[in-house]
């Protein structure tokens, strides 16, 4: 019940502030959206520095993994060479190999023999005459001695290796050599293959061509001039140039990985234009100007939906007030008229004065009742209804209700039909004011749109755990498009027949709240032209007063 309080009054707020509602929710979004703007803001600056660190981070470590790859797949085609070859003495075999499949970027190619030698056998490759000599003393020849001692030494000891794995030595900056250890089935060391690297091939056409191909791939919409990349040597020598630095500044730098590592790579961009500045900021405020424009149409949109609604609403209290006066003057018209009958004396037998102050009496009743739906409307919608709940007898409450209109009735030549089953009803706890004032709406409803019929029927039964009350006219029914509306305040239908009765609009209003306010629902099924039925469903066991 305190929900139901608390949900009526916050319902009560929006209906009277809806304009203010409408307005509120119209600047909500657009601060949100300036908030939601810096943030973005503040977001974005970080997200484009660490996405274009990364960008360039990632161009230069695709280059570096590109040439780590050609040298990788170049060195396992050629190096790989099978033991059996050291064992049984059949190095030729390699030579008659390296003839058919020639490496690119290779200035030499050797062997290095374990099984004959203790301290090894080196053989060169001389490409011309495609056969293994002994090389000379020279750079390379000492290049290929200091490469291949670490093995040597761990063939001396005996030790063997748990698998092959290509390794570089670039202790010569000249003569840099990859090795490939070749183990027998016990992996045993018994020689080694490898290759000097040719670095007139990798600083004309290997690292040129890769960077080139990158630089398309990472950059594609980029101009070929705005970019530069200048790779410089152990000794701080630029190597290789692509593109124009000078002017630029460095964006990113590293060094390449596995061979040349002491090689280092530096890319070299321009800053950002002020067209691309301009553009970025275009497409930035033409986002959120729409964003904003959408947000101002959907506040003006509420602004004139609750103006509309502002207005209807006057409209129908001048429709009620007009209503109410005239259902104020109808009964007060019939007591007025009978108390100067009775003041005049012009009914001297008692019944007849008995009939007249029951005219009179009836009239009050309803005059009452008129009065206490406008009081209980005040009441629903300022929150401070209140209801107490007693066991109550629904059959005597109805009962009661029917005769309050026998007076009226009679006069006007209406008849109603009571069915009340034979089966117990389910014990009640209910408000029975509330439930009689109800009850007593409907049935009043009832007759004044029953038309010519001058019938209404009542029926009172129990089903599953509830009280059901109905009341049924054979009159001028409501359209299906109206029936959800006629629960609403003030509401009146429009149009037919049902327009020209007066009524104040309040009724079933009032019976609804009263309905769920006991936990019950109720609920109208009407054609137009057969009449209309209007069912109460309250449901038994105990209640809280409210």
């Amino acid at each position: 019940m305190k929900r139901s309080r608390s949900t009526t009054r916050f319902g009560a707020f929006i209906r009277r502030h809806t304009l203010l509602v409408g307005l509120v929710c119209a600047l909500i979004p657009l601060a949100i959206l300036l908030v939601v703007q810096l943030g973005w803001l503040l977001r974005l600056e970080k997200a484009q520095a660490i996405a274009h660190t990364a960008a360039l981070d990632g161009f230069l470590g695709t280059v570096s993994t590109k040439v780590e790859y050609f040298y990788r797949e170049t060195a396992e085609r050629t190096l790989n060479l099978p033991a059996s070859l050291f064992a049984q003495g059949r190095l030729e075999k390699a030579a008659y190999y390296w003839k058919q499949r020639p490496a690119k970027g290779v200035k030499r190619l050797f062997l290095v023999d374990f099984t004959r030698e203790e301290f090894g056998n080196f053989l060169a490759f001389d490409p011309d005459k495609s056969t293994l000599y002994t090389p000379a003393a020279s750079d390379e020849s000492l290049a290929m001695i200091l490469a291949a001692n670490p093995f040597h030494m761990l063939n001396w000891r005996q030790r063997g290796l748990d698998s092959a794995a290509l390794t570089v030595d670039e202790r010569s900056p000249d003569n840099r050599i990859i090795l490939n250890p070749i183990l027998d089935d016990g992996g045993r060391i018994v020689g080694l293959a490898g290759m000097i690297l040719d670095e007139e091939f990798f600083r004309k056409r290997l690292l040129p061509g890769v960077i080139d191909k990158t630089l398309a791939a990472y950059f594609p919409s980029a101009p070929k001039d705005e970019l530069a990349v200048v790779v410089q040597d152990g000794g701080g020598n630029s190597s290789v140039r692509v593109g124009e630095a000078e002017g630029r500044d460095v964006t990113a730098k590293a060094r390449l990985g596995f061979v040349f590592t002491d090689w280092t790579m530096a890319l070299y961009t321009p800053r950002a234009s002020p067209q691309q500045l301009a553009r970025a900021g275009f497409v930035f405020n033409v986002s959120l100007a729409g964003l904003l424009a959408l947000a101002l149409i959907g506040g003006v949109a509420l602004a004139l939906r609750a103006a509309n609604r502002a207005v209807k609403l006057s409209t129908m209290k001048s429709d009620f007030v007009s209503n109410v006066s005239h259902e104020l003057r109808t009964p007060l018209a019939s007591i007025r008229v009978f108390g100067e009958l009775l003041r005049l004396g012009r009914a001297q037998d008692p019944g007849k004065v008995r009939e007249y102050g029951e005219y009179i009496e009836a009239e009050s009743r309803r005059l009452s009742r008129l009065i206490d739906n406008i009081l209980d409307l005040s009441r629903i919608e300022s929150g401070r209804k209140e209801y107490r709940f007693v066991d109550t007898d629904v059959c005597e409450l109805v009962a009661g209700v029917i005769r309050t209109f026998e007076v009226r009735l009679s006069r006007e030549g209406f008849r109603i039909a009571f069915d009340q089953r034979d089966e117990p009803l389910p014990p009640l706890m209910a408000d029975p004011d509330a439930i009689a004032q109800a009850f007593h709406n409907l049935l009043d409803n009832a007759v004044k749109y029953s038309g010519a019929s001058k019938e209404v029927a009542v029926s009172l039964a129990g089903a599953n755990g509830s009280v059901v009350i109905a009341v049924k006219d054979f009159g001028i029914g409501i359209a299906p498009d109206e029936q959800r509306k006629v629960f609403d305040r003030f509401h009146r239908v429009g149009t037919g027949l049902v327009h020209d009765v007066k009524g104040s609009g309040l009724g079933l209003s009032i019976v609804r709240h009263i309905v769920q306010a006991h936990g019950g629902t109720v609920e109208v099924e009407s054609e137009p032209g057969r009449g209309s039925t209007f069912t109460m469903v309250l449901p038994a066991g105990p209640r809280e007063s409210t």
